[in-house]
């Protein structure tokens, strides 16, 4: 788990031991998640998996800014160069209300062409219990190999 929040990661942390996952080989990293992933390149790296969740908007402890829309395509663009052969599967989360399930699915079909699988976009939501609506909390884009 990589993030540039300690306090997310301590979060992810609490989060593993209540799920009994306290003593999983789970990495937990507290760094900018585009600069831990140029270092992996350059390592040599690679990852049959990517699950993202990036923030809307961020700054950094020497004033970088991140904007989802200004950076998501380079973070992409960053992860697919530490994607192995046969990739398993690339996750993307957003809570960003200016990036839709159409958006998303241009950006994963871009960044996965050269590898064979599966797509599924969409909106992520919660039933209200009074009406049975779906209340929009985000969208997401799973890529799955075959």
């Amino acid at each position: 788990h990589v993030d540039a929040a300690k306090g997310m990661v301590n979060w992810c942390k609490q989060n593993a031991k209540l799920s009994g996952l306290g003593d999983a080989p789970i990495r937990f990293i507290v760094e900018d998640c585009l600069k831990y992933v140029q270092r992996e390149e350059r390592r040599g790296i690679k990852y049959d998996g990517i699950i993202m969740d990036p923030p809307s908007y961020g700054r950094g402890k020497s004033g970088e800014t991140w904007k989802l829309e200004k950076h998501l395509w380079d973070l992409l663009i960053q992860c697919r160069k530490v994607l192995s052969d046969k990739p398993l599967f690339f996750l993307l989360n957003s809570y960003t209300t200016g990036l839709s399930p159409i958006v998303t699915n241009n950006l994963i079909s871009e960044i996965m062409n050269n590898y064979n699988g599966s797509l599924e976009c969409g909106e992520l939501g919660i039933p209200i219990k009074a009406d049975g609506k779906i209340l929009p909390c985000g969208i997401f884009a799973r890529w799955q190999g075959v």
